[in-house]
């Protein structure tokens, strides 16, 4: 029996492995017919493409069953070990030890969700899956989509406008704003009236470097500005400007919870409707069905349901 060529092996398929193998342990068609749930047409079908592909009868009709000729002995381990392989491929896709996994987490996010998920993803890494270490991108919107298509990152978190179809998500909470302050700049927390609140001088947290965002638009909208003295990309060096400043900072509610405090600042209720977002956990289609990655996002879940929120 010669090498199968590439056209003989897309001859085979599953179906007819596992035909092989169950008329080599039973030697009899009606058994592997009830064992598989196929007809004995199907099984006959089966065996005639068999022996096709093979160049070899691989199994005579004798009065007590199927009798393997030589040809069929000497593939009955290298097929089973290919179908013990592909099913044990399945079973990885379909389950995921954590506290087993080993290898690298690639994650796109900007700084307000490294710092509101990725310090507590790691926390419960190193606790559940100490095999498993992360790495972070910090990747914006256009760039993390583009990285999910790549396979360069297993997840992005924060928000994408209008993915595309091939990137599915999974919204992990729902986010508002606070306005954060030293006690002086913030007299009347938790409140801070409009005329107050204009008045003030501001820091602007924008990663692209835009010196306008959404609250400018909103004040717009009402006939009123404010002035922007500082334009950070990050949120922590924002709070540490605003407490050597004395200026006015407005972000993402469990940031400024989170840390706002330690940087000695007070915090206060935009003046304001600011539109709230929803952060969400991204990843490419392909991964769907992917064990692991659904472990990450049901962590992701579970632990922004468990922080404290706005």
């Amino acid at each position: 029996m010669s090498e199968l060529s590439q056209n003989e092996l897309r001859r085979l398929d599953l179906t007819l492995l596992l035909v092989f193998l169950g008329l080599l342990r039973h030697r009899k068609a009606t058994l592997v017919a009830g064992e598989l749930g196929l007809t004995q047409s199907a099984i006959s079908q089966a065996l005639r493409r068999l022996r096709d592909v093979f160049g070899d009868e691989l199994f005579l009709r004798r009065p007590h069953g199927m009798e393997p000729t030589a040809a069929a002995l000497a593939l009955e381990t290298p097929v089973g070990q290919a179908v013990e392989m592909l099913r044990g491929a399945l079973g990885a896709v379909r389950a995921f030890d954590p506290a087993a996994a080993e290898g690298v987490v690639r994650i796109a996010a900007l700084d307000a969700e490294q710092a509101a998920l990725v310090p507590r993803l790691a926390a419960c890494l190193r606790q559940a899956a100490p095999g498993l270490t992360l790495s972070v991108l910090p990747l914006g919107r256009a760039a993390a989509v583009e990285a999910l298509t790549e396979g360069r990152v297993d997840l992005a978190l924060g928000l994408i406008p209008d993915p595309p179809d091939a990137i599915s998500g999974r919204v992990l909470y729902d986010e508002g704003y606070l306005v954060a302050g030293l006690p002086a700049a913030l007299a009347d927390a938790p409140s801070i009236g409009l005329d107050t609140y204009c008045a003030a001088d501001h820091v602007l947290v924008s990663p692209g470097g835009d010196l306008r965002g959404v609250v400018d638009d909103q004040l717009e909208r009402m006939g009123r500005q404010r002035r922007i003295i500082l334009g950070l990309p990050a949120f922590l060096p924002a709070l540490a400007a605003v407490a050597q400043s004395g200026a006015l900072v407005t972000l993402p509610a469990r940031i400024a919870t989170a840390f706002a405090p330690g940087f000695g600042l007070q915090l206060a209720e935009p003046p304001l409707a600011v539109r709230r977002f929803a952060v969400s956990a991204y990843w490419h289609r392909r991964n769907d069905g992917d064990a692991r990655r659904r472990w990450l996002s049901d962590q992701l879940s579970a632990l922004a349901a468990s922080a404290t929120t706005k």
